[in-house]
């Protein structure tokens, strides 16, 4: 395995449950773990995402995911490759699996026996948030200190928020969860866990965000940060990887993304927030 070579995104169409690949957010190796190995389950139907609609035979297991996830770390580490994170992601929304929370305790095991530096990531669109007990698991989770953790602290939250209008999350990430609902679920959680904020960039069916759009999102993002115990990072994201809908989403100039970094930074800043959004092109 070499970072290079390392491009198993596919993988997960193929019902695999661990699949190491190379990060822009995290900036190098970054090994994944797939809850749905036998065909997408998310809450969103985003047109961005790059999940190919495939079925197989496959289901989860933690037997399997804790050998295919320690071969996966012994392997780099053999071949000198530094972990960044272990990340839960794979074809859908994790927190939609009734496996997350004895997934969640093997991976910080077996991060904590092979790779205590490296960090454990969940991303999410946050609509798990919405059931009681999911909301609980997370926080709790998200604040473990790094004595608790195994050194590296707790788990890293790496929260979806595409949209700051009813009308754009409609168009961008056309889900049945209300917008609104969400959105509480997201403050809420903002005030309880620390947390990092990823936004999509891209045009759907040929545009871009409207302006009164791009407003209404650096509102919301910034009514966030100064309720929030802990806003980590503003990751800004484009489209990257072929999509099953293209081209209905597609990639905007890496100085759109650049502008909107430029901006939501002043406004960060204008509330006491020192933040330095990532742009990954």
């Amino acid at each position: 395995m070499s970072i290079g070579s390392v491009e198993n995104h596919r993988k997960r169409e193929e019902g695999v449950l661990v699949y190491p690949v190379y990060s822009r957010r995290s900036g190098g190796l970054s090994v994944g773990i797939n809850l749905f190995p036998a065909g997408k389950v998310c809450t969103f139907n985003c047109p961005y995402c790059e999940v190919f609609p495939f079925v197989t035979e496959r289901s989860f297991s933690l037997a399997l995911m804790e050998t295919a996830l320690a071969a996966a770390l012994s392997e780099a580490k053999m071949q000198g490759i530094p972990v960044r994170d272990i990340c839960f992601s794979g074809n859908g929304e994790p927190s939609q699996s009734p496996d997350l929370p004895a997934a969640l305790d093997l991976a910080f095991s077996i991060r904590d026996r092979e790779v205590p530096d490296a960090k454990l990531v969940l991303i999410t669109n946050g609509t798990g948030l919405l059931k009681e007990e999911t909301f609980e698991l997370l926080c709790r989770y998200a604040n473990l200190s790094g004595e608790q953790a195994g050194g590296e602290p707790g788990l890293r939250i790496w929260l979806k928020l595409d949209a700051g209008s009813a009308e754009w999350y409609k168009a961008i990430n056309r889900s049945a969860v209300p917008f609104d609902s969400l959105i509480e679920r997201i403050r809420a959680f903002a005030k309880c866990a620390p947390l990092a904020l990823q936004t999509m960039i891209c045009s759907i069916d040929g545009k871009a965000a409207p302006p009164e759009e791009i407003s209404a999102w650096e509102t919301l993002v910034a009514e966030i940060a100064v309720s929030a115990l802990n806003l980590r990072a503003m990751q800004l994201y484009g489209k990257a990887r072929p999509a099953p809908e293209d081209p209905l989403a597609s990639a905007l100039p890496t100085d759109v993304l650049e502008a909107r970094a430029e901006s939501i930074k002043t406004v960060l800043a204008s509330i006491g927030k020192e933040i330095i959004p990532g742009v990954f092109p």
